[in-house]
């Protein structure tokens, strides 16, 4: 019995494989990783929470990071200008993997000064669909399973337990968001990120131009933000850190319309996706909801 017990032992140690070691490219990219991977994966994250997601330099400690990394994780859709160049230094064997390209697309180009994405006509900030996040998990599941074909049921199962997680993260924001008024859904914001999340649910979006520049506009330009604002029936303008204050306070002064509190939009200042999420629309009804 002895005998067979130890025998049982070594069989179940010899099927623990190498943990995959993975490099993700954004905060929210190590939460899905980990999430799906559990602990057959090892994440390191090359662009850390606070950080740029669209720009990366990686540093000779970053690249020592890096050593033995047999996947790098990219969110896709132009989100990422230096990938090009980033193929080129990244260890030999190691693979790189946009989650975002097998996932629909709307069409839209971010206005952030210092964001230049390379796919011109399409809205990278996917992760503000809940759907959508749910089927980056199917296919991170899958991602991960051809790398590590031992553990292609684990993955799948872990895969599957995040989407019933997800499905009760997008029955909570529907619940919520039906707290908003039709008249009150336009969501005018400082950073067109949030396209995804308005044709999701059924908000119209109204990114506006130039409140992240350092300079302030015109007076002529100034009147007519006020009054593109006041025309959509705009009662609250969500910031974002890089915001300049000044032109917010211009927009809202003597209008009506309040400066609400932030939203998280490139999904690097959160702990987890779940997080942001909930985040952004407890701002949303809090702002622009009914009691």
């Amino acid at each position: 019995m002895a005998r067979i017990l130890a025998c049982l032992i070594l069989f179940a140690l010899g099927c623990h494989a190498e943990e995959l070691k993975v490099a993700t490219l954004h905060p929210l990219l190590a939460d899905l990783a980990r999430q799906v991977g559990g602990d057959r994966v090892e994440v390191v994250e090359l662009v850390t929470r606070n950080d740029d997601p669209h720009h990366f330099e990686p540093t000779p400690a970053t690249l020592r990071k890096a050593t033995g990394m047999d996947l790098c994780l990219a969110s896709g859709m132009g989100l990422e200008s230096y990938l090009p160049s980033l193929k080129s230094i990244l260890p030999e064997g190691a693979r790189l993997v946009e989650i975002g390209s097998g996932l629909p697309t709307l069409a839209g180009s971010c206005d952030h000064p210092d964001h230049h994405h390379d796919e011109g006509d399409t809205d990278p900030h996917w992760w503000h669909s809940v759907d959508a996040f749910r089927r980056a998990a199917t296919s991170t599941a899958a991602t991960f399973a051809e790398a590590d074909p031992d553990g292609a049921d684990y993955y799948r199962s872990r895969s599957m337990t995040y989407r019933r997680k997800l499905d009760q993260l997008e029955r909570w924001t529907r619940r919520e968001l039906a707290r908003v008024p039709a008249e009150k859904r336009t969501l005018a914001t400082a950073h067109a990120a949030f396209g995804y999340f308005c044709h999701e649910y059924g908000f119209t979006a109204l990114p506006v131009q130039g409140v992240n520049r350092e300079q302030m506009p015109d007076a002529a330009s100034l009147a007519s933000l006020i009054g593109k604002l006041r025309d959509s029936g705009v009662t609250a303008i969500f910031p974002e850190t890089s915001s300049n204050p000044k032109i917010l306070e211009a927009l809202t002064a003597d209008t009506g319309i309040r400066i609400a509190d932030p939203l998280i939009s490139d999904g690097t200042t959160t702990d987890s996706y779940e997080a942001m999420v909930r985040h952004n629309v407890e701002t949303i009804v809090g702002a622009l909801g009914t009691k």
